[in-house]
């Protein structure tokens, strides 16, 4: 077997992605656009997102993540609902369709999961956590 550690990584993601990324063109939906309902979703428990938080959390530009919102809008997934104490400000909401789409990607990366580790055991999965762990520490 190939000691090329680097390289079983990158095969593992880029399997992954390809998965994840059939299943969400399925439901209509990008890689961005669902971890962007996954962000709102699990941030507007504490109170109002706005494009700034978007922007800061994702690490992209004001003009791509006001393309991606825009689209976002047009597939009725968000509103953009003016701030309270600010009119200029427009909170992110996800409609109903959104969060219908979010519970179908979680089982998405359920299955997905479970198919990754299929045929390892409970140790062989907890030396691979460790293992990886320690990997991701050591590019810190």
């Amino acid at each position: 077997m190939e000691k090329d550690c680097g390289m079983w990584i990158n095969i593992l993601s880029h399997k992954l992605m390809k998965r994840m990324n059939a299943d969400l063109q399925t439901l209509g939906l990008t890689g961005v656009q669902s971890r962007l309902i996954h962000f709102v979703l699990t941030k507007s428990a504490a109170g109002p997102v706005f494009q700034r938080d978007v922007e800061a959390a994702f690490g992209l530009s004001r003009s791509t993540v006001t393309g991606i919102l825009q689209l976002m809008e047009k597939n009725g997934l968000i509103l953009r609902e003016s701030a309270e104490n600010d009119g200029r400000l427009k909170s992110l909401v996800l409609t109903e369709k959104a969060v219908c789409l979010h519970e179908q990607v979680g089982e998405y990366l359920r299955r997905n999961e479970a198919r990754l580790i299929q045929g390892l055991s409970d140790e062989q999965l907890a030396q691979f956590l460790e293992t990886a762990a320690r990997m991701s520490a050591n590019l810190d």
